[in-house]
């Protein structure tokens, strides 16, 4: 009993004593965070886990075939216009063009300006434009990327190619590639993705 009172009453043992409560405080300290951490990397929000796991968010349309209007600017002047080959394919006689209305598409190039000409009538002088009405699928032109849009298939993004048949500044009228309840993505996602359509 001498001996164990004299080994505990020794500076070494002592010594041993302090090292060894400092190992084990900073061994619960080290613990504890590690457990909080591990904690909080299950529950805290993490963007990348959970795309990964419930899909990227993304905001998305479902076609349906509807009537819509794309608009062509036209600069008009004494109820004239000048316009390229290209746009005078996109207006024919009787388009509106606010109040008014085109009057004739000239078929023939005015040598005088290298231009088509198109006549209205009832028509302000300065930026106006003519209306397109047409029935079927309208996206916005931001969805398209090299003819193709991103369409939501059990949960995943996929690419469908589609055919523009005419678009504006904002929208494109497609002729083909689209069905009744696709569902359009309008957000940027690649093909493969997991989405989660926003509501």
């Amino acid at each position: 009993m001498e001996k164990i009172q004299k080994t505990l009453a020794t500076k070494r043992f002592k010594k041993f004593i302090y090292i060894s409560l400092i190992a084990v405080l900073v061994g619960w300290v080290i613990f504890r965070f590690a457990a909080v951490a591990s904690e909080n990397a299950r529950y805290v929000f993490n963007a990348s886990r959970i795309a990964a796991d419930a899909g990227a968010p993304v905001t998305a349309i479902e076609m349906s075939r509807k009537s819509g209007v794309l608009y062509e600017p036209l600069a008009i002047q004494n109820n004239r216009a000048y316009v390229s080959a290209d746009r005078a394919a996109r207006l024919k006689a009787g388009q509106k063009i606010g109040n008014g209305k085109i009057v004739s598409v000239s078929s023939n190039l005015d040598y005088d300006t290298g231009m088509y000409v198109v006549r209205t009538t009832g028509v302000s002088d300065g930026l106006q434009f003519a209306e397109y009405t047409a029935t079927g699928y309208f996206v916005p032109l931001h969805a398209i990327s090299n003819g193709a849009v991103m369409v939501v298939q059990d949960g995943t993004a996929h690419v469908r190619q589609i055919q523009i048949a005419r678009q504006d500044s904002e929208n494109a009228y497609v002729s083909s590639g689209l069905s009744d309840g696709d569902v359009v993505i309008l957000s940027s996602v690649k093909s493969g993705e997991k989405v989660q359509i926003r509501k």
